[in-house]
């Protein structure tokens, strides 16, 4: 979907202490040799907030570099993978009632790591659609620190990291001018986060959550009986996608300077995102995010503000956001960088 008149007013985000990978090695919660083949330095651990709260102080940088006052807004989008608190809670209040302040609708958007740009595409149809607020408050969190959790053997492709992170999306002027945003699913991929097992009753949690290695191992089994792959392909799915909105952008990937993407690990980000893309490291984040893991949808949004404030990207630079979520589906988000964070 090509933007007219829409903005990334201002950015932030929360990282807790870096624990080196050699501690969790030597502390046997990483293995040496799965250490050496992942490439990451460091993973993202907070032991004292919980991820509203760490989503709550994203949102404070990001709205005090907006320029925009409590009023200008119309809606908080939170953004999640994990659990946030309470069951039957609402974090998106939570953050709303500090934050802001103000009697708007506040919505929890469960779409696991492309939360963030699902939640920009949503935040632009409302500014589009209805004149009557400038600014939407996107928020995101996860705190993966539980022994429900193991952020080291949750999957082979990468390391959980908490984090938080937000953007305050605008109808007047930012630091990043949205060109073009949009999504695409492939919905006979969904059978790829889940094993054969009923959905009803719902099962209660057993053993450890967020425990995607164990599915795709079941997979692999499946196949190696002579079962066939239920179909689709992410790959293609996402080369689609970044093709159609950097078309709708009017440009293609050559003119982009740099993409946000996924905190994975070496090999599995090069092969499942840098490759297909046509790209390499050095156009990507990875020598941010080798040092921080993946911060479930926050990844995108951390690569970018590092690229702003350190002033890897000047304005007139194109930037590619990419993010994915189980179902399986992808999002992008093309933005043009306006102005620097001196000037902002």
């Amino acid at each position: 979907m090509k933007v007219e008149n829409i903005y990334l007013a201002g950015v932030g985000t929360y990282l807790p202490a870096l624990m080196p990978l050699e501690q969790a090695v030597q502390s046997g919660e990483f293995g040496a040799a799965e250490h050496k083949a992942s490439g990451m330095e460091s993973v993202a651990v907070e032991h004292t907030l919980s991820a509203p709260d760490m989503a709550v102080r994203a949102a404070e940088t990001a709205i005090r570099r907006s320029g925009h006052s409590p009023d200008d807004f119309a809606a908080v989008l939170h953004s999640n993978t994990f659990l946030q608190g309470p069951d039957g809670w609402s974090p998106a209040h939570y953050v709303l009632l500090h934050t802001l302040d103000r009697p708007i609708t506040a919505t929890v958007i469960q779409q696991g790591c492309n939360g963030l740009l699902t939640s920009l595409e949503m935040a632009a149809h409302r500014l589009i659609a209805s004149p009557d607020k400038d600014a939407v408050l996107l928020t995101a969190a996860d705190n993966f620190n539980t022994p429900l959790v193991d952020r080291f053997g949750s999957s082979a492709l990468f390391l959980l990291a908490d984090a938080g992170s937000a953007i305050v999306v605008s109808r007047r002027s930012g630091f990043a001018k949205v060109l073009a945003i949009g999504s695409a699913s492939d919905p006979k991929l969904e059978w790829r986060h889940r094993t054969e097992e009923s959905l009803l009753p719902p099962h209660e949690p057993v053993g450890q959550l967020l425990d995607f290695e164990s599915r795709v191992k079941f997979w692999q089994r499946k196949w190696a009986d002579g079962a066939k792959p239920p179909g689709g392909n992410f790959i293609d799915l996402l080369s689609v996608i970044a093709e159609r909105t950097l078309a709708e952008a009017g440009l293609s990937m050559d003119d982009v300077a740099r993409i946000t993407h996924v905190g994975f690990n070496e090999d599995s980000l090069h092969a499942l995102y840098l490759e297909p893309l046509g790209i390499d490291a050095a156009r990507g984040t990875w020598e941010h995010s080798r040092r921080i893991g993946h911060a479930s949808m926050s990844d995108v949004v951390i690569g970018l503000e590092h690229l702003w404030l350190t002033g890897q990207v000047s304005p007139g630079d194109k930037v590619l956001m990419v993010g994915t979520t189980p179902g399986m589906e992808v999002g992008c988000a093309v933005v043009e960088i306006t102005t620097g964070p001196d000037e902002a």
